[in-house]
């Protein structure tokens, strides 16, 4: 069973098995909880692509087919991807006009929904993916070669470390930039600490998504309306907001969001001469550490936040000390 959800221009599809002889779904919710499956790219020329993985001998699980409705056509391919069990749908779109994709209906069944202040999402700004230390210079390459994206960004452990724990982290992106993957792996630390990437791989049961990050244009009004709905977002500590202030004094950036509110809701901010982001992430969203939600809101700002991930890491390593799996009996590489 599948049922398709939108906020703007992002489509979550959320699948179950309805009978216990589905032995690749239940496997999969064995090894890992209830995770992401399957990222799915929009692309403009789909043979191209396909022969391009043939020529490097990507994983293809379905090869190029057309599928219509009513609606019209789609051209649609699937591929294993090299982060564990996730896969990547390429979906070309012909002449398709429905309201997602060939197979899916309209539901009436959401009207509590309807009873709720809006909270606009402008679309996906990334997703993030973890690996196993050692892992991100094949998983670049990867990209490189299956889909053509390129390395934009990174960060290391000179810039992201605690006591216990340390990441390397770096981005890549397909040309036009509204791709993006962030690609995280940790880093071995003496400590028998045990971070949150490390964490996240060992309940996850391999590598996989991490977290995925939706764009919105007022994440003032977007935050408050998720709290009043009763979402769980990392606590940040009152001094985190007075060095910020004191930051931004000693800059000429024109801030448009009210600081006593970014501070109230606990929102992170990371800025250059040119711009600013804001940015969020809830709790995990289910029992397993495994999973969570970015909500960010960019200014003339095209960076993911490095200001902001000690910030970050440290606010996941008290939750980990909540959970009880900071600490372990011996470093975990």
């Amino acid at each position: 069973m599948e049922i398709a959800i939108r906020n703007g221009p992002v489509v979550l599809v959320f699948k179950s098995a309805l009978r216990p002889n589905i032995v690749e779904i239940h496997e999969d919710l064995i090894v890992h909880g209830d995770f992401i499956k399957d990222v799915a790219f929009q692309v403009d020329d789909l043979h191209s692509i396909h022969q391009r993985i043939k020529e490097h001998n990507g994983d293809i699980l379905s090869p190029p087919s057309k599928s219509s409705d009513e609606c019209g056509s789609i051209l649609v391919a699937k591929i294993g991807s090299c982060c564990g069990s996730l896969v990547h749908t390429l979906i070309q779109h012909i002449d398709y006009s429905g309201i997602f994709l060939p197979g899916y209906k309209p539901s009436s069944n959401f009207n509590l929904v309807s009873r709720l202040d809006s909270i606009p999402v402008c679309g996906l700004d990334h997703v993030v993916e973890n690996h196993p230390h050692g892992a991100l210079d094949d998983v670049t390459d990867w990209y490189n070669k299956m889909l053509n994206m390129k390395r934009f960004w990174s960060i290391d452990d000179k810039v992201v470390h605690t006591e216990f724990s340390a990441l390397k982290a770096l981005l890549v992106a397909n040309s036009k930039r509204d791709t993006q993957v962030t690609l995280v792996e940790p880093v071995p630390n003496s400590r028998r600490g045990r971070g949150q990437i490390q964490e996240c791989l060992d309940y996850h049961g391999g590598p996989g998504i991490q977290h995925i990050a939706f764009n919105v244009n007022d994440i003032i009004a977007a935050i408050d309306e998720m709290r009043r709905r009763g979402v769980e977002f990392l606590p940040i500590p009152d001094s985190y907001y007075d060095q910020l202030e004191l930051r931004l004094k000693d800059t000429n950036l024109n801030v448009i969001e009210d600081l006593t509110e970014i501070r109230r809701l606990k929102i992170l901010m990371d800025f250059d001469s040119d711009g600013y982001l804001l940015q969020i992430f809830t709790r995990p969203v289910q029992d397993r550490p495994t999973l969570f939600i970015e909500i960010i809101q960019r200014h003339n700002f095209n960076g993911f936040g490095a200001g902001n991930f000690k910030a970050l890491f440290d606010a996941v390593e008290e939750e980990q000390k909540r959970r009880g799996t900071l600490l372990v009996e011996k470093a975990p590489y």
